[in-house]
């Protein structure tokens, strides 16, 4: 069968590497997980006695396409716990996880051919969603002095129609403070550029609170999800603010796209909203590990990478040791059993000199991944000083 120019989609690396982990696995091998960011722990416990008493109850079916308007307030009401926002919960779209605000976001904001600047390095997804819409991602390439976030400069005269932005950042943890992310909004605002923030790491902060772009602005996107921070990745759920005249046109298209949001994923989401003891312990194990990773990789030889303040990554250049992130990810994991992510995901002209290390599972974990990583190029360094 034919198919479509827009399904000619770039493969998720990631997606591949923990294949090749799965595989190794599969033939008796250990492999510690540093690729993916899916947090180590499961939902919260109080999520899931809330769903196993709802479905006690009685089978869970739609929900209107907008969401089960107690999790809407829930999720207002945090903004205003969390950032001091009052939020009109109106505004507050459920959607099947981030990726479903993704579509949402890019159907409603922009026509076929639309160009939209995307920060290199960036979340991989964000280009190759645009792509099958038939829209057109501008790679803005970002600089270290800038701590890998875009700025300004970095998109004047290119002529975009939207701006996607993330803070904390994937893959590099780094984050916008209020003077940066706003003027980016004014940047975009100029050229008449919609904006959307992609905030799905909020809540995985360890310097300072991140900034929602709603601080400053109600003329965005913002999109969210319960994956990270709540660690409820396989569940598939999220949300996204709009503006109030963006209402309606999002769940039109929230309707025929999707119907609802799984309807027990809502439930256990709205219950998790209120474990913030054992989510507070989980972010304690990536503080932990955080700064296991910033000891123990330079150690080992990593020693160019980027401040992570949020999230659960580290990027680092690795340019003094390849040129082929992708050869070099697959000899960790073949030689180290250590599953990493190669930086071409994120960054397709400069990834091949960059990797990415999660810090999202269990502390021992790192510990045992770290001392793999320090052996290995050890012993690299002493094969290259031989040969």
């Amino acid at each position: 069968m034919r198919n479509s120019t827009r399904s000619g989609v770039d493969p998720f690396i990631v997606m591949d590497v923990m294949e090749a982990a799965r595989r190794a696995e599969e033939a008796g091998r250990h492999i510690i997980h540093m690729e993916v960011g899916q947090p180590g722990t499961g939902a919260p416990q109080g999520a899931l006695e809330a769903l196993a008493e709802a479905m006690r109850q009685g089978p869970l079916g739609y929900t209107v396409a907008l969401g089960l308007p107690a999790l809407r307030q829930r999720i207002a009401r945090m903004y205003g716990e969390w950032y001091d926002v009052d939020l009109n919960p109106e505004r507050v779209v459920i959607t099947p996880g981030s990726s479903g605000g993704f579509l949402l976001a890019f159907t409603a904001l922009f026509d076929s051919g639309d160009r939209v600047g995307i920060g290199a390095p960036g979340y991989p997804s964000y280009r190759q969603i645009l792509r099958a819409l038939g829209l057109v991602p501008v790679d803005l390439p970002t600089a270290p002095e800038n701590r890998l976030q875009p700025v300004p400069r970095d998109f004047a005269g290119l002529d975009l129609q939207g701006l996607m932005v993330a803070s904390p950042a994937n893959p590099t943890g780094t984050m916008l403070d209020h003077v940066a992310m706003g003027a980016l909004i004014e940047a975009a605002r100029g050229q008449g550029a919609s904006f959307i923030s992609d905030e799905i790491y909020h809540g995985l902060e360890y310097e300072a609170k991140a900034v929602t772009a709603l601080e400053l602005t109600d003329e965005c996107y913002v999109i969210n999800s319960f994956s990270k921070y709540f660690s409820m990745t396989g569940w598939r759920v999220g949300w996204m603010v709009v503006p109030e005249d963006q209402v309606r046109v999002v769940e039109r298209i929230a309707q025929n796209m999707f119907i609802c949001a799984p309807h027990a994923s809502q439930v256990a989401g709205l219950a998790a909203m209120d474990c913030e003891d054992e989510l507070q312990g989980n972010l304690a194990v990536y503080r932990r590990n955080r700064d296991l990773m910033l000891k123990g990789l330079p150690e080992a030889g990593f020693t160019n990478i980027a401040p992570p303040d949020g999230a659960f990554y580290v990027y680092a250049d690795v340019s003094d040791l390849t040129d082929d992130s992708r050869a070099f990810a697959a000899e960790i994991l073949d030689k180290a059993g250590v599953a990493v992510t190669p930086g071409l995901d994120f960054d397709p002209v400069r990834g091949h000199t960059t990797l990415r290390f999660s810090y999202a599972r269990s502390t021992e974990d790192i510990e045992q991944g770290l001392e793999r990583l320090r052996s290995f190029m050890a012993d690299r360094r002493t094969a290259q000083k031989s040969a």
